[in-house]
């Protein structure tokens, strides 16, 4: 087995396991994002950085090397603990929610109750449209349902789900999906093909998430294979044991949708660990961009940059 397959073994183990595990994931704080290039001169674009609804990743815990990266790129990233009004937004050029939650604990029952209120989504559908731009992550559930509303004022469906695909599978794991040319991955999008060829993603590797469709201006940039999946299992449920009633059809769905909305740009998402870098569990195994053999690193990059109009 090859150094990147005995991480994914190890990783696949971490994430299907229940919540005190999951709690043992933290920030890789020797990761590097330093960026030679930077997109924006000071001052860029302004970030507003969501953790006002029992976020499961937040900006000095999981989220610290993305939050590092975006700085190194030019972005001023500001912390959030309002509710979404249109006075909470209005300083802001662009909002990044990570794995909302309708509770605190993962492993509550109301942990996949909506993250967001009515008018919140309407705060943020109207603020997109009027020219913010919105990266929204959401991950399996309980965090697919909690953000399924917000995510349904701009036409994506989240399946909620885990997703599987032998298709697309990185070292055999089928809820470790890794994406390339021929297998998913859109090479003529801007967020794949970077600012030019040094810039360009060849690689994503998603760490089990969900599945999204969005709107028919929506380009998919992530696509998952004939062969996909989603799992309706609750939070640390054995995937090999769920009945097939509890299974759905996802062949052709999506794990990252990109898209104009009015005079906004969204990126929503369906895992979040390859939008950072993450140590697991007890052996400190890499999560996300740190896991060596993906671009996961460039893709966050470029996936700011688009949201952030450096990128068309």
């Amino acid at each position: 087995m090859t150094r990147f397959g005995a991480l994914l073994t190890a990783l696949a183990a971490c994430s299907l396991v229940s919540t005190p595990v999951a709690a043992q994931q933290a920030p890789d704080t020797l990761f590097d994002t330093r960026i030679a290039r930077p997109a924006f001169a000071s001052p860029g674009p302004r970030v507003l950085f969501d953790e006002a609804h029992h976020n499961f990743h937040t900006t000095t815990g999981r989220y610290l090397p993305f939050v590092r990266l975006a700085t190194a790129d030019g972005f001023r990233v500001t912390t959030n603990l309002s509710r979404f009004e249109p006075a909470t937004l209005e300083h802001a050029d662009l909002l990044v929610i990570a794995n909302a939650l309708g509770h605190e604990q993962m492993d509550h029952v109301e942990a996949s109750n909506p993250a967001f209120t009515p008018e919140e989504c309407d705060a943020v559908h109207d603020w997109v449209r009027s020219g913010g731009a919105l990266l929204l992550i959401a991950d399996h559930a309980p965090m697919g349902d909690a953000a399924r509303s917000l995510g349904a004022r701009f036409g994506v469906d989240m399946r909620a789900a885990y997703t599987t695909d032998p298709d697309r599978t990185a070292d055999g794991r089928t809820t470790i999906l890794g994406y390339s040319a021929g297998r998913g991955l859109e090479g003529s999008h801007a967020i794949v093909r970077g600012r030019d060829s040094t810039e360009r993603v060849h690689r994503v590797v998603a760490f089990t998430g969900q599945s999204l469709s969005g709107p028919d201006s929506a380009v998919s940039i992530l696509t998952l294979s004939a062969n996909a999946v989603d799992v309706l299992a609750a939070l640390g449920e054995d995937l090999s044991k769920v009945k097939p009633e509890r299974r759905r059809d996802a062949a052709g769905r999506s794990q990252a949708l990109a898209f104009r909305y009015g005079r906004g740009r969204v990126v929503v998402l369906a895992e979040a660990a390859m939008m950072t870098a993450q140590i697991a569990g007890r052996r400190h195994t890499p999560m996300g961009m740190n896991v060596p053999g993906n671009d996961d690193r460039q893709f966050a990059i470029n996936v700011m940059r688009w949201l952030g109009g450096a990128l068309d």
